[in-house]
């Protein structure tokens, strides 16, 4: 009941926003082309559900993929990293380097290197996950105090011991923090990956839907993919808050 309460606000402002759209639209007679109304929008989702959810399944296939894999990869730098600091210091510079430039300006390498299939939305969505997940989690490795990792030397326990009983403990939050950072960004890029080349998925879709003049299309696929996305996101939110249980 706590948690239904909780949600209220938002619905309550989402509903409101859907409302006055609607209004807006019908009051000052907007030609649908322009600007359609919720109704119209759900209506056209209604009519073409197998083709968006087609379209839909795609992007989501492709997120979850890079999000998977860019996760790991930067968890197991920042491991990496605090077990070899010279490490860190060898690699970092260049993974900071990497992502000063928008990731978007690497789509164009990505289609080139693996074609315009699912591997390049793979590899964009990982790229642009394993950094923010990389950071925190690398953040949260080093935040046990220098007092409390003596303490675990002073009883003999090795580096791997200190990292697997006090490091990856404390870190958790962090990490959790990281995941969820880098899951609403691979959602972006692999939608602007697919604008930029693509067989199908959302972000196809609404390239052909903008290329015509297709306003419909374009509001019905990014309102389907939002509220997927925010499934997804509520999803994995659950999850490591059920987890991460005393963050």
């Amino acid at each position: 009941m706590r948690k239904a309460a909780s949600l209220f606000p938002a619905a309550a402002m989402l509903l409101a926003a859907l409302v006055a759209w609607q209004l807006v639209v019908v009051t000052f007679g907007i030609q649908p082309f322009i600007l359609p109304s919720p109704l119209n929008i759900a209506g056209f989702m209604g009519s073409q559900a197998s083709a968006l959810l087609n379209d839909l399944v795609i992007t989501i296939g492709e997120t979850l993929a890079g999000f998977a894999i860019g996760s790991a990869i930067g968890i197991a730098l920042a491991i990496a990293f605090v077990l070899a600091p010279p490490l860190q210091r060898a690699i970092m510079p260049l993974a900071v380097m990497i992502n000063m430039v928008p990731t978007v300006a690497f789509v164009p390498l990505a289609l080139i290197w693996f074609g315009v299939g699912f591997s390049s939305k793979i590899a964009i969505a990982a790229l642009t996950v394993s950094f923010p997940v990389l950071i925190n989690t690398l953040a949260g490795l080093n935040s046990p105090l220098p007092a409390h990792i003596d303490l675990y030397r002073s009883f003999g326990a090795k580096s791997l011991s200190v990292l697997v009983r006090l490091r990856l403990p404390a870190s958790l939050p962090s990490v959790a923090t990281g995941l969820k950072v880098g899951f609403a960004r691979s959602t972006v890029v692999v939608i602007v990956t697919e604008m930029l080349g693509a067989y199908s998925g959302v972000g196809q879709t609404i390239y052909r839907a903008t290329s015509q003049i297709d306003s419909i299309t374009v509001w019905s696929a990014v309102v389907l993919s939002s509220v997927a996305s925010l499934i997804l996101y509520g999803i994995l939110a659950g999850l490591l808050r059920r987890f991460i249980w005393w963050d």
